[in-house]
This record gives structure tokens, C-alpha cells and sequence, in this order.
């Protein structure tokens, strides 16, 4: 069994097309959007963009950090090697308990867009979505276990027709329906003080999970040719095209549907808006594209997934069986075979919740808080590591510095806020799956001291 990743495999437009499919445009518009409007109505726009803003800070920081140490383990390693090994640990861990949750709000929309295509009356039934979401699973698992350099030719494809079919929908919107928007947008819906406290912090959490993931390309650095630039410059570039997209989006949605068609779209908002700017079949693009970025962020989590639990286990913090490389495909096949069951797991159980929007609103809000965790957790590693040197340019002390900690103390207290929000059930599952860290951190310590001890 080979020890190393298969190196070089990947270049700079695979890690843009990369970060972008991590936040995956159309899938977090369709898995989102409505809990996002509900949640701050006309300022949703704003959400996004303020968000963006905050996470670009922390994009900032993750391209600082890998130019100095390019780890396939990305804020795990850092964090572990500035702040000790066990809050790096739990950097690593709240990634890999997020991962796993979102193989649930990953896979259902990806089933719920196949069976319109092909059943729309079946795309109503919990039980069909949930069937043919575990069919998307196994495939996506093959591709991700198979090779990265076929995930990354496939990944670049999809992005590219993603973006194409969101830019079209929103052109159409912006020329068909602009002058008579159903919901009236004005600069102070874009205001920084038209929120609450409160307001401010529910639409931060959950934009939030809009641009979860583009920090796949970070953890394919030990894969990316030139692996101190590329990963980082691709992260910068994907997240300037992904606010822009998400803004846009929220913006035309407003423009396009009513409050009360809004609500009713459930996952199938991007559809809903084509609908209604495009006669059948061309609206089903718009389905084509939520499929595409689906099965793009399923990659790209599942990805995260295994890299970070590589590295964990190379350093000796996890079971040495999940950094063993297939001789063959060169990748982290158990680790990705792992994410695959528990994505499996989870799936199954959903069936006992009352209706899929009820599973979906529920991990948008627990992977935006945990991701909010450990994003906070890398920009601080930033600012303390290069709190020296950032200061001999303007810019470094911007990027290295002064974002990464007003990002970090930003997505912190949205966090807090957002968790004390909860209903008991969803909180227990935000802090306590993290807390389960400790299980597998004290069985290491115990073999630790087992080994001495002989």
C-alpha cells in the first residue's frame, strides 16, 4: 500500500473550479435560500454578502497558512501545530462531523432533482428522494475513491455548466422581470444597519453553509502542482465568484417569486424561478444544474472528509487504517468508504423525521455553527502566526491579520447566538457531536500510554 497522495495531479483552475463546487451555487441556493428568507426576509441579499465578506477573511487566512505549511489536513495541522495538538484535533473533527452531516442536506436535493426529471410524482415521496439519494451516494463514493485526477476533470466540467445555466437565469430575471420585482429592493436593504443583533447573526450562520466547502482546495494541496500558491490563489478566486453568485441569486429569487411561492419551493427554488422566466423543457436546466453542483459538493465533502482524517491518522491522532492509500488509485479509500456508510446511516434515519425540510433546515444550522468552529479557529492561528511579520506591508497586515480575527470573533459570536436559538434536539446534536471528539482523542492517549508503559 502506498503511504503519499498521488502528487501533482491537480492545477490552479482545478483548485477555482474546486472551491467553487465546494460551496456548491446551485445546490446551496436550493438546499437554503427559503430557510435563509424565512429566516431575514428581504435583507437575505445582504446576509450573503456580508457573509462572504467575513469568510473572505478567513480564505485570506487559509492561503497565508498553506504557503507557509501545505498539509492535506489544512486548519487541523495548522491549528495543531500553533495552538497544540488537541485544539487542532477538534479543528479537524468539527470538519469531519459537518462532512458527515452534510451527506444528508447533500443528498436528498440530488434526489429529489433526479426523480423530477424522470418521476415528478414521485419527487414528493420522502421514501423515493431518500432511495434514490443513497444511489447518488454509491456512485459519487466510486468516482471520489477511484482518483482525484478523474474527480478533478469531472468537477471542472460541472462548475462550468453550473455557473453558465445560474448566469442565464439570472440575465433572464434582471431583463424579464426587473422593472416589476415583486419584492422591491433598495440600498437600504443592503444596509449594514438594517439588521438586529439577532437578525444579523441567524442570516450569518446560515449563509454560512451557502460557502461551507470552498475550503476543499486547501485540503488538496498535497495533490495541487505549485501547492503554496495554487490551492490558495483557487480559494480567493472561487469565493469572490461565489458572492457574487449567491448575491445575485438572492436578489433575482426576491425579484422573481412571491413570499408565498418562496415558501412552497421548498429545495426546488432555482427551478421555480426558471419556471417562471422559461418555457418547458429549457426550465430544466435549472434541474440539470442542481444535480451537477449536488453531485460536485458530495465530492468535494466527501473529499475533506477523507484528507483530514489522512492526516489525522498520519500524525498517529486517529487509527493508522485511515491513512492507508490504495497502491492503485492513490487515495484514502477506507476514510472515503467510512463517510460513504455513515452518509448511508444518517440517510436511512431521516426517514423518521416528519418531511425532508424539516431534515434540511436542521443540519444547515448544525454544520453552519460547527463550521463557524473551526473557520474562527484557522483565523486565529493566522493572526497570532504572522502577528510579527504581517506588519512590513499594508497588505499582509490586512489579509494576515486584521480580517482573519474580526472574521474569526464574527462567525464565533453568530455561532453563539445561533445555538442558544435551537430547539434542545438541534442543539445537543451542534455541541454534542463535536464533544464526541473526546472519545477517540482519549482511546489514543490511553494506546499512548499503553505503548510507553511496554
Amino acid at each position: 500500500m502506498s503511504a503519499e497522495l498521488k502528487k501533482d495531479s491537480l492545477g490552479l483552475v482545478h483548485s477555482i473550479a474546486m472551491g467553487v463546487a465546494g460551496s456548491a451555487p446551485t445546490f446551496s441556493i436550493s438546499a437554503t435560500m427559503v430557510t435563509l428568507i424565512g429566516a431575514v426576509g428581504i435583507l437575505a441579499p445582504a446576509s450573503l454578502a456580508y457573509c462572504g465578506i467575513l469568510v473572505l477573511g478567513i480564505v485570506f487566512a487559509y492561503m497565508h497558512l498553506n504557503t507557509h505549511a501545505p498539509n492535506a489536513g489544512a486548519s487541523y495541522a495548522w491549528v495543531s501545530t500553533i495552538f497544540g495538538k488537541k485544539l487542532g484535533f477538534f479543528a479537524g473533527w468539527a470538519l469531519i462531523v459537518s462532512s458527515a452531516l452534510f451527506m444528508v442536506s447533500a443528498t436528498l436535493p440530488a434526489g429529489s432533482a433526479t426523480l423530477l426529471l424522470i418521476s415528478p410524482k414521485l419527487a414528493e415521496s420522502q421514501i423515493a428522494v431518500t432511495a434514490c439519494a443513497i444511489a447518488w451516494l454509491m456512485a459519487v463514493t466510486v468516482v471520489v475513491a477511484k482518483g482525484i485526477k478523474l474527480t478533478g476533470r469531472v468537477q471542472v466540467i460541472m462548475t462550468t455548466i453550473e455557473l453558465a445555466v445560474l448566469s442565464v437565469v439570472a440575465v433572464a430575471a434582471i431583463v424579464e422581470l426587473g422593472p416589476r420585482a415583486l419584492h422591491a429592493l433598495s440600498w437600504h436593504d443592503f444596509s449594514p444597519f438594517a439588521f438586529s443583533p439577532t437578525s444579523f447573526a441567524n442570516g450569518a450562520i446560515i449563509a454560512l453553509f451557502f460557502f461551507w466547502g470552498w475550503d476543499v482546495s486547501l485540503n488538496l494541496t498535497e495533490e495541487t502542482r505549485d501547492s503554496k500558491k495554487s490551492p490558495g490563489l483557487g480559494a480567493v478566486a472561487a469565493m469572490i465568484i461565489i458572492i457574487a453568485a449567491f448575491t445575485a441569486f438572492a436578489s433575482v429569487t426576491l425579484t422573481v417569486l412571491s413570499d408565498a411561492e418562496i415558501t412552497k419551493s421548498g429545495t426546488n427554488i432555482v427551478f421555480d424561478v426558471a419556471n417562471k422566466l422559461f418555457p418547458a423543457p429549457w426550465s430544466y436546466l435549472a434541474v440539470l444544474a442542481l444535480m451537477l453542483s449536488t453531485i460536485g459538493t458530495l465530492e468535494t465533502s466527501m473529499l475533506q472528509f477523507s484528507r483530514t482524517m489522512f492526516a489525522q491518522s498520519r500524525d498517529g491522532v486517529l487509527d493508522e487504517r485511515w491513512s492507508v492509500v490504495h497502491e492503485e488509485w492513490l487515495t484514502p479509500h477506507w476514510a472515503t468508504f467510512l463517510i460513504a456508510a455513515i452518509g448511508l446511516i444518517l440517510l436511512v434515519s431521516s426517514l423518521t423525521s416528519e418531511s425532508i425540510a424539516t431534515v434540511m433546515k436542521a443540519s444547515i444550522n448544525i454544520i453552519g455553527v460547527q463550521a463557524a468552529y473551526y473557520y474562527g479557529l484557522a483565523g486565529m492561528a493566522c493572526a497570532w502566526h504572522f502577528r510579527r511579520v504581517c506588519l512590513h506591508s499594508a497588505f499582509n497586515a490586512v489579509t494576515m491579520l486584521v480580517l482573519p480575527v474580526i472574521s474569526a470573533f464574527a462567525l464565533w459570536w453568530a455561532a453563539v447566538l445561533t445555538v442558544m436559538t435551537f430547539d434542545w434536539i438541534t442543539a445537543v446534536i451542534a455541541v454534542g457531536s463535536l464533544l464526541l471528539g473526546v472519545v477517540p482523542l482519549v482511546r489514543k492517549y490511553k494506546k499512548s500510554l499503553s505503548k510507553a508503559d511496554h
